[in-house]
């Protein structure tokens, strides 16, 4: 499995279009082959974390590549952004526990 991190901060004056943008990209990503999910996060200081995750290098590989996404990168570092990192990072050991009942 591979578990993508990013991390960022939306520019105040463009987070309306952010937002509309962020959700057609989490539909677009539900749809590629070997998604698995994704969730974000938003920090009282502001900053905005996303956990996404892929079956594989390949399927990840190919979301990375994908047209609409390269398109919302470029418009994230144009006009969105004030800053973000990403780390991607493959998963070596998974645990889980769910309480039943």
């Amino acid at each position: 499995m591979m578990v993508t991190v990013f991390r960022s901060r939306v520019r105040p004056e463009h987070a309306e279009e952010y937002q509309k943008m962020a959700a057609k990209m989490g539909e677009i990503a539900r749809s590629m082959p070997g998604y698995i999910s994704h969730k974000g996060f938003t920090a009282d200081d502001g900053e905005r974390i996303t956990i996404v995750e892929f079956e594989s290098q390949e399927t990840h590989r190919a979301w990375a590549e994908h047209a609409g996404h390269r398109k919302a990168q470029r418009l994230g570092r144009e006009r969105f952004y004030s800053e973000f990192s990403i780390h991607v990072c493959e998963v070596l050991k998974s645990n889980s526990f769910k309480q039943s009942g």
